[in-house]
């Protein structure tokens, strides 16, 4: 039991913590909803609504569930088939009709108890996807770092159109981004318990607000909706368009929210139940898909960077819930 003289120290940290969690959080959910081709909003509501869902079933206490950059990409194949004119408010409502079926697909998966299948996932097979989908994200982010535009079409095309925009780098876009990212990597290896994140997210606004930067050609996300997300109503007349992609979602869903899960368990923590992850992913996604939210699925926890700032992992999600979950 701590004494009360740590307490208001413990609150700093968790309160720290937070903070940080949140300048990580908030602008890789914005950069997925980038790469799926949506508004950044849609991102911010999928980092939220999924993840306070999740908590009332999951059975991991650290295992943060948002977009992923694997779920954002087949998100952003799912979306250019169906609205290829990228009209902005038929894709919100493919994208809640996805959602809502990856859910729905999650929960039929839990009722027929197919929760073993997570014991035949192929390490090499996820890890080599990954991998691949990790390289189409740096591609995709490249000419945003670089400060140009781009046709997009496949992967060797859009190399290809990089390399012929790269006279038409925006020096001052590349600076902000090459100075983030210096005092990303000098913090954690000079500083490894101090808020690198929150650092470089703070000093990056600094500077194109405090030199106004953005009217001198850098790009900023601009004004982004406040308040709770509205109502959000799919269009059922799709469902037979998205099954077949809402499936490989789902299956990817299911994947890398077990994989993260156990790779980050702790000695002291119950192992994940996979039937009950079936539940809880897709209530997540379930509820998500009504608040404007894209698929989602379990990444690595916020701890990675909560725990340089000595946060506690208490509190009263982080138990597990009253019931009993069969195996």
């Amino acid at each position: 039991m701590s004494s009360p003289a740590l307490a208001p120290r413990r609150s700093l940290s968790d309160l720290l913590a937070g903070v940080t969690a949140a300048a990580v959080v908030l602008p890789k959910a914005m950069a997925y909803a980038s790469v799926a081709g949506l508004p950044v909003a849609i991102g911010l509501y999928t980092a939220f609504v999924p993840m306070v869902l999740y908590a009332l079933l999951g059975s991991s206490r650290v295992l943060s569930v948002s977009s992923t950059s694997t779920l954002a990409i087949l998100t952003a194949t799912q979306l250019g088939l169906v609205v290829p004119d990228g009209d902005p408010g038929r894709l919100i409502t493919v994208t809640a009709t996805l959602t809502l079926l990856v859910g729905a697909m999650l929960m039929l998966a839990a009722v027929l108890r197919l929760g073993f299948v997570a014991n035949f996932i192929s390490l090499p097979v996820l890890v080599g996807f990954k991998s691949g989908i990790g390289l189409v994200i740096i591609l995709d982010q490249l000419p945003k770092l670089f400060g140009v535009h781009i046709q997009k079409e496949n992967f060797f095309l859009d190399l290809y159109h990089l390399g012929l925009a790269l006279p038409q780098t925006s020096w001052l876009t590349l600076g902000v981004a090459l100075v983030t990212l210096v005092v990303l990597v000098f913090m954690e290896w000079r500083f490894p318990h101090s808020p690198a994140p929150l650092l470089g997210v703070g000093i990056g606004i600094a500077l194109v607000w405090g030199f106004g930067l953005n009217e001198a050609g850098v790009a900023i996300v601009g004004s982004i909706p406040t308040g709770l997300p509205g109502l959000t109503m799919p269009d059922l007349t799709l469902v037979l368009q998205l099954l077949p992609g809402a499936a490989g979602i789902a299956l990817m869903s299911f994947s890398e929210t077990i994989a993260a899960g156990r790779a980050f368990v702790g000695k002291e923590e119950p192992e994940i139940n996979p039937n009950r992850e079936l539940v809880a992913t897709g209530l997540a996604n379930l509820g998500g898909a009504f608040c404007g939210s894209m698929p989602a699925g379990g990444g690595p926890p916020r701890q990675r960077w909560c725990a340089p700032s000595g946060a506690s992992a208490s509190g009263p999600l982080r138990s597990p819930p009253p019931w009993r979950w069969p195996p």
